[in-house]
Formats: structure tokens, sequence, C-alpha cells
């Protein structure tokens, strides 16, 4: 198409960043680098080691058109702008899968399409220049998650995306477009903080806000704005075992001590030695299971009865020393098993201590992590958590209580 001699007409319009964009992707980038700094602070491998997941998100984009740029060159063409017509807002959506390495790190990749918008400007002399762009792409992401309570998390990502952004110009009347359908594929960053619930070990819903650094193919830089939610499915994590607490815990009776027969000299019977009570032993062992969360080390409610059972019954005793034993079974790297055994073990004793009543000074906690299982060598195979080998070596994970005193 040619320019009219009197009416020179634009390029397609430039959309730049505005500083509404500006001040959200601040915003984003702080938080998330906040969060993952943080999430560097305790970053360590779970009992349950890696796994895989899947899942998918809607939500809502948003950008912002320039419309005093667009004004702009359309009065640089010898065109008046009397009104214009903003879209600024679609549906975004996003299909991603990823490894989590570590409870607290992942990396992610996905194909997102955040929607189009477009703009229609009407000019004087008589005509209209219509806009539209379209973005989706691919992305790689490192996503850092802050546990807050046993189901909450904190989560944050920083990750680069390729995107492609589709550009539709047409215009009416007075308004000629020399370049229609421009286009620009070009790698980026995104940042995006957010907040996960954990309804069950295979079923995670996030919300989230992401930032977009997007090329909108003519000329410009800008920002997509996303917010969504997420249904996220980890494959292969075994469900938690249900919760054993209410069953009163088994005790290991001593054995019967032996006395010696009294000792006859010459016709007069000696009298007997007293009988000495030897100092009672008792071993209990819970199952962790039934104790705490998941990867946790907080007593939670159904652990707290089976502990306030267990104290119940040592009512009367005079104890000599009370040994709590946290145990982890062997997945996850040791030092993590010897951190989570201890963590345990001294939870169960502060529960003992208040508001069970043994006395602080007779009871000690120490974590074996995996160096004394009760699963034979041999008896469970293999080394991915898979929910079979997690049930198999469910018995390790336990917390021994030993108990030496006399009634």
């Amino acid at each position: 198409m040619t320019r009219t001699p009197h009416r020179p007409t634009p390029d397609a319009p430039r959309l730049p960043e505005s500083k509404y964009a500006m001040k959200t992707i601040h915003a984003l980038r702080l938080s998330s680098l906040c969060a993952l700094g943080s999430l560097a602070a305790v970053s360590s491998f779970a009992q349950d080691s890696g796994y895989y997941y899947g899942g998918l998100s809607i939500g809502q984009s948003r950008a912002k058109i320039d419309e005093p740029r667009i004004t702009a060159a359309l009065l640089g063409a010898g065109l008046a702008t009397t009104g214009m017509s903003r879209n600024e807002t679609d549906t975004a959506y996003k299909l991603f899968g990823g490894y989590q390495f570590t409870p607290n790190f992942a990396l992610e990749g996905g194909y997102f399409n955040l929607g189009k918008f477009g703009f229609t400007s009407t000019t004087v002399p008589a005509g209209t220049l219509n806009g539209q762009i379209k973005l989706q792409g691919v992305n790689l992401d490192l996503v850092g998650t802050l546990p807050l309570t046993e189901h909450w998390s904190a989560i944050g990502r920083v990750g680069a995306q390729y995107a492609q952004a589709r550009d539709s110009f047409s215009g009416t009347g007075a308004v000629t477009v020399l370049n229609p359908n421009p286009s620009r594929n070009e790698t980026n960053y995104k940042v995006g903080a957010g907040l996960q619930y954990a309804f069950s070990p295979s079923l995670l819903v996030r919300a989230e806000a992401e930032h977009y650094r997007i090329n909108d193919a003519v000329g410009n830089h800008g920002g997509v704005n996303a917010v969504s939610v997420s249904l996220v499915f980890p494959f292969g994590r075994a469900p938690e075992a249900a919760p054993r607490a209410a069953a009163a815990p088994a005790f290991v009776e001593p054995a019967a001590v032996p006395v010696a027969a009294p000792v006859v000299v010459a016709a007069e019977p000696a009298p007997a030695p007293p009988v000495v009570e030897a100092p009672a032993r008792r071993r209990v062992t819970f199952s962790a299971d039934s104790l705490f969360a998941f990867d946790r080390w907080a007593v939670r409610p159904e652990g707290k009865a089976a502990l306030d059972k267990f104290a119940q019954d040592l009512k009367g005793t005079r104890f000599d020393v009370v040994t709590v034993e946290g145990h982890t079974d062997r997945l996850g790297s040791p030092a993590y098993n010897r951190k989570l055994s201890l963590r345990r073990a001294e939870a169960v004793k502060s529960y003992l201590v208040a508001p069970g009543g043994i006395d602080a000074a007779k009871i000690s906690a120490v974590g074996k992590g995996e160096s004394d299982p009760v699963t034979k060598p041999g008896q469970c195979k293999g080394n991915k958590p898979t929910p079979k080998l997690i049930a198999c070596l469910q018995p390790d994970r336990r917390v021994d209580v030993d108990v030496s005193g006399t009634r």
C-alpha cells in the first residue's frame, strides 16, 4: 500500500511498557527473590526424595495498552484521535510438568497462553485503526517452596520464557496500515509468587501472580501480568499412612527375677532375704506415621492422644531414666534423616515432659536416623521412593521410648 500525499499513515502503533507494568514487575521480582533467598537457607534432601508432577492452571491476564503513544503515532500521520476502546484483559492458561528435587526446590517447564489484547481508535478525518496482539510460548522455571504450616507453603519462581507475539492491524477510512501482521519470537524472563495448599500427597492447589516480559512485535518491550489457580498432581508419592494413634501402646513386661532360696544353718532356719524389686524396663514403639505428618516433626493431634495414653499408664512409676529414640527409613540422605529423627525424638520428649508430667532431668532424646532398621536386608528392594517401597519401609519410621524405673 502507498501513503497518501496529504495524510501519511503510520506503521503499526507501538505498545510500550507502562508505569503500571513496571511497578508490578518490581514488586513481583522482589517477592520472588525474597522467597527464593529464604528457601536457600533451609534447602535439604527429603526423606521421600524426588518425584515428578504435572498440572494445569487457568486465570486472568492483563496488559496495558499505551493510548498516549498510539495517539501520538496517529497524530504524526496527520490523524487526530477522537476516541479509543481498549481490551486489556483475557483468559490465560498453562499446562506444565516438573521434577521436585527436594521439598524446597523444583524445576518446572510448560506451555502458556496469555490470550489476546487489542484496541480500536477512531480518527479525524474519519477512519479507524484496529490492533490486536496474541501471546503464547513455553517456559522453564526454578520453583522454590517454603513450608508455612502442615498444609500451607509459600512459593516463588524465576525463569526464562520463549514467547511468540502475533499482531494484527487494520485500518478503515483515512487510516492505512503498512504492515498488517507483524510477529516476533523472543526469549525473556518471567517471575512469580504465590501460595500452595496440600490437600493430600497426590493433590496440591496453587494461587499465583506472575509477570511475563514480552516483545510486542512492533519494537517495544512490555509486561503482561497473570493471576491463576493451578491444580498440581504429584506422581509416585505415597499417601500418608492412616493414623494409628488411637491404639494403646503395647508394653513389654519385664521378666521375673529369680530369688535365691533361704540358707539353713544348723537346725534353726535363717530368715529369708528380702526380695529386691529390679528396675522395670518398658520399651514402647510408636509408628512415626501415626505421630507426625509426612516429612514433619510437629506432633499431630492423633499422636498427642497416643502419648497422653502412654503418660497416663506410667503414673506412679519412679523413673531411673527415659530414652526417646527417633528412627527413619533409608530413603533420602543420611544427614537429613539423622536431623529429622532427632527433631521427632525431641518433639516426643517435649510432649512427655509437658503436659505428660515426666521429669525433664530424667528423659533424653537421640536421633538414630536410618542406622537401626527393623526391616531385613533385601526385604524392601529398590531405591526409588515408589508407593510400594515407602509402604514396605514403614516399620523403619518409628519412635522408640525406653523406660527404666520401679513402680
